[in-house]
């Protein structure tokens, strides 16, 4: 009898823990996908499969027919519909803190040469890319790239987006306080929900920071206006200041050197 309520007990435990598990999953996916293209799709994806549930018992024979065979390749389905939310999920399970590697920051002082190019660029209205690496590696980016490995000069980043520079259509790659390479080639997205007087650049940032935790700034040639992008989403036409506390909030650092001569 004891032994029988033990095995009970634990048979409970494990159904309960079984349960948790898959709320928790699903709930991360729907934290994922909010906000995204991807949410009106599932909600499509779950009126299909409730008329699938509802055409048989109303004898909707050759409806329940189609809705079977196409949910019989639902896996399939589901990865290429959600394939960039997928892709940003397992992401961000890998940026998990129990898996995280250090991540590249910037101190305060390059954050302020940083905006104060941007800022410049805005001015002269200069197209310009930055890539601003973070825990998600960018090796496929330098490829085929000028590699740089130059300390952060904003003297030598304001010179790389000027339009007798060769290198000043593709995107600028930064990692921590150094400039990794210049002329980058980033992934387009297509997502059709994206205002469509936004250009290649912004399709461009938007792409990659659909597929890495990376930030990208976007100065636009046409108005000169500044955005960020991040995590799939854009901030458009923000100010120095805004830029500056965006950056400091995110990615900086105390710089040691300034603190120790202050």
């Amino acid at each position: 009898m004891f032994q029988s309520e033990i095995l009970f007990s634990l048979s409970t435990l494990r159904t309960v823990l079984d349960i948790l598990l898959v709320a928790s999953l699903v709930y991360r996916g729907l934290l994922v996908i909010r906000g995204t293209r991807a949410a009106p799709m599932l909600t499509g994806l779950t009126f299909i499969v409730l008329l699938y549930f509802l055409a048989k018992p109303l004898g909707l024979v050759t409806l329940a027919w189609i809705l079977e065979n196409f949910l019989s390749s639902l896996i399939l389905v589901v990865v290429v519909i959600f394939q960039d939310e997928i892709r940003r999920g397992l992401t961000k399970v890998g940026l998990h803190p129990l898996y995280r590697r250090e991540e590249s920051k910037l101190v305060d002082r390059t954050i302020e040469d940083l905006v104060l190019v941007c800022a410049r660029l805005a001015e002269l209205k200069l197209g310009a890319l930055i890539v601003i690496k973070r825990e998600v590696g960018l090796d496929e980016l330098v490829e085929d790239a000028a590699i740089l490995d130059a300390r952060f000069n904003r003297k030598l980043l304001l010179s790389i987006f000027l339009k007798e520079s060769p290198l000043h259509d593709g995107a600028v790659l930064l990692e921590g306080n150094s400039i990794k390479a210049a002329g980058c080639l980033l992934p387009l997205s297509f997502n059709p929900d994206l205002d469509p007087n936004l250009g290649t650049r912004h399709r461009a940032a938007l792409g990659l920071s659909e597929r890495s935790d990376a930030l990208i700034i976007v100065v636009s040639e046409e108005n000169g206006s500044i955005s960020l992008v991040w995590e799939g989403k854009i901030n458009r036409n923000l100010d120095s200041s805004v830029l500056r506390d965006l950056l400091h909030r995110v990615l900086a650092v105390p710089d040691v050197k300034s603190e120790e001569q202050g």
